[in-house]
C-alpha cells in the first residue's frame, strides 16, 4: 500500500508529498556478464528448438530434426539386417551433411531470424547492453547458441549411424574414427552456416525477409557453383573444378571433409581439392567465420547505440 509522507511546507506555501510505493532495494549477489552470457545462450539454444515457446513454433525445427535423423535410421537397420560390414553410404559420417544439405539449410534460414529478429523488431537490443552485458558477449552467445542447435542436427543423425554400425558390429577402430572425423566436419559446418545465417538474419527486422535472404544465398551459391563445376568438368578443365567450389559454404565443407577428413567428395568426377588446395579451404572457411562474427559485431555497436 501507498504511503503519503507529507514533505515540509515551502516558503510559497506549497505542500509537496513523497509517495512510497512499494518498491524494495535488492541487497543479494551480482551474478555479472558471466551468468547473463550463459542466460542468454541457454534460452536462445531452447528457442532454436522451440522450448520454452508455443506448440507453433517446435513443430518445423523438431520435423527438420526428425528428417536428418529417421534417413540414417532406417540406413542403420538395412545395414544391421543384411549383415553388412559397412553402412550402405560410402564414408557416410562425413557424407551425411552435404547429402542434407537442403535440410540445413532449411532450419539455418527458419531460426536463425528467430533469433536475432525479434529483438531488432522490437528494439530491444539495447536493453541487453545496458548493464552489465556487452555488444561481444549478445554476439557470442547468438552465435554460440546456434552454432550448437546445427551441431545438433547434424550430430545426432551421426550418432545413431555409430550405435548402430557398432550394434551390427562393424569395425569399432574403423566406425569410431570416421564417426570422430565426421563429428569435426559438422562442427565446421555449424560454425560456418550459423555465422552466414546470423549475419543475413541480422540485416533486417523482418523475419519473412531474413527467411528468404538466407535460402537464397544458401541454396543458390550451391546451385551456381555445381552448375560451374559441371562444366568446367565437361569441358576438360578439372583443374578449376576445386577453385570454383571456394564460392559456396555446402562445397567448402565438402572441398575440407574430403581433403583432410577421408571422406568422398560431391565434385564433378568425384575429384576433390588436394591437401595443398585443402589448406586454402580451411583458411577460406575459418577466415568466414572470423568476418561473420566480425560483422556482427560491427552491426550490434550500431544498433544498441
Amino acid at each position: 500500500m501507498a504511503v503519503e509522507q507529507p514533505a515540509p511546507v515551502t516558503a510559497g506555501g506549497d505542500q509537496s508529498r513523497i509517495h512510497d510505493i512499494g518498491y524494495r532495494g535488492y541487497d543479494g549477489p551480482r551474478l555479472g556478464r558471466g551468468y547473463a552470457r550463459r542466460s542468454l545462450y541457454s534460452q536462445s539454444l531452447r528457442g532454436a528448438y522451440g522450448l520454452g515457446r508455443s506448440v507453433k513454433s517446435k513443430v518445423l525445427p523438431m520435423l527438420l530434426f526428425v528428417v536428418m535423423c529417421v534417413p540414417a535410421a532406417i540406413m542403420v537397420a538395412v545395414a544391421v539386417a543384411t549383415k553388412a560390414h559397412e553402412l550402405p553410404l560410402a564414408h557416410a559420417y562425413t557424407r551425411w551433411a552435404i547429402v542434407m544439405q537442403a535440410v540445413i539449410s532449411l532450419y539455418v534460414a527458419s531460426q536463425a531470424p528467430q533469433s536475432v529478429s525479434r529483438d531488432l523488431r522490437f528494439k530491444t537490443v539495447p536493453l541487453y547492453f545496458s548493464r552489465p552485458i556487452e555488444t561481444a558477449d549478445y554476439v557470442r552467445a547468438k552465435f554460440a547458441a546456434l552454432a550448437s542447435a546445427l551441431f545438433v542436427l547434424t550430430g545426432a543423425p551421426l550418432l545413431v549411424m555409430y550405435a548402430g554400425a557398432l550394434l551390427a558390429k562393424m569395425g569399432f577402430a574403423h566406425q569410431t574414427e570416421e564417426f570422430a572425423q565426421g563429428l569435426v566436419s559438422v562442427a565446421l559446418l555449424s560454425l560456418l552456416f550459423a555465422g552466414i545465417g546470423l549475419v543475413i538474419a541480422a540485416v533486417t527486422p523482418r523475419r519473412g525477409f531474413g527467411i528468404a535472404a538466407v535460402i537464397a544465398v544458401l541454396t543458390i551459391s550451391y546451385g551456381a557453383v555445381s552448375t560451374l563445376q559441371a562444366i568446367a568438368d565437361v569441358q576438360g578443365s578439372t583443374g578449376t573444378v576445386p577453385w570454383i567450389g571456394l564460392f559456396s559454404p555446402v562445397t567448402l565443407v565438402d572441398g575440407v571433409q574430403s581433403a583432410f577428413l577421408g571422406g568422398s567428395s560431391g565434385f564433378p568426377g568425384g575429384t576433390g581439392p588436394s591437401h595443398g588446395e585443402g589448406v586454402v579451404y580451411v583458411l577460406v572457411v575459418l577466415g568466414l567465420i572470423a568476418a561473420c562474427y566480425a560483422l556482427l559485431i560491427r552491426r550490434y555497436k550500431k544498433v544498441g547505440l
